[in-house]
């Protein structure tokens, strides 16, 4: 999964603030700066987890608190699940 397609998926489950720019590298950005609250970056989880038949660990709501880290765990669990 890239950025883009994260993002793209953000904005679909949650909306986007007008006021943020999200077509720049925002991957460092915590969830909370660019407007998402645990529960968008839960409903975003979700998603991820039934279009791609992957199951996230519970610590990924907890400890994603950046679009990086969350990408970092969802291609993990991608990779894993291609070994598998």
């Amino acid at each position: 999964m890239t950025l883009d397609e994260l993002i793209a998926l953000l904005r679909e489950c949650a909306g986007q603030d007008e006021a943020l720019d999200l077509d720049r590298d925002v991957s460092g950005v915590r969830f909370t700066d660019l407007g998402y609250d645990s529960l968008a970056v839960l409903q975003t989880i979700g998603r991820i987890e039934q279009e791609h038949g992957v199951q996230l660990p519970d610590e990924t709501v907890a400890d994603a608190d950046t679009p990086g880290r969350l990408l970092t765990d969802v291609n993990d669990a991608l990779a894993s699940a291609q070994r598998a």
